[in-house]
């Protein structure tokens, strides 16, 4: 059985935004038991993630951290046609990617105790972003 379904997930700019409680729910709505679930954000500014999400410091370590790797102002950009995140945005979607395939066990996601699926937006200002969920497995 094939299901595909889209996700709009609002954004208020950058930061990491937790997105399970979302993806699980298309999972269990599709009463797939064993399978896989694959996950494609269709955008060039943000990207998906597992990681920690029990613990809040793990996600602002994360951020700062990334923040810092890739500076807004880094005078070498010459792509800003949408402002001064625009490039800086553009390289941190290159290194996040933008497609997670997780397994389904049991009608549910096989994640780990401690992971969550996250939703790293790189741009400044709040956008939507469009999340194809695709499912597909047996329904026994």
């Amino acid at each position: 059985m094939i299901e595909q379904r889209e996700l709009s997930i609002r954004t208020n700019g950058q930061g990491l935004y937790l997105i399970t409680f979302d993806v699980s729910a298309v999972v269990e709505s599709t009463r797939i038991k064993t399978g896989l679930c694959v996950l494609f954000l269709r955008h060039t500014s943000a990207g998906l993630l597992i990681q920690e999400a029990a613990d809040p410091s793990a996600k602002r370590d994360l951020e700062t951290w990334f923040r810092r790797l890739v500076p807004p102002d880094d005078p070498l950009y010459t792509h800003n046609s949408e402002g001064p995140d625009d490039m800086p945005s553009h390289i941190k979607a290159a290194l996040i990617p933008t497609s997670l395939s997780i397994p389904i066990t049991a009608g549910k996601l096989a994640l780990g105790r401690w992971q969550g699926i996250y939703l790293w937006e790189h741009r400044d200002a709040p956008h939507t972003r469009t999340l194809v969920v695709h499912v597909f497995g047996e329904r026994t």
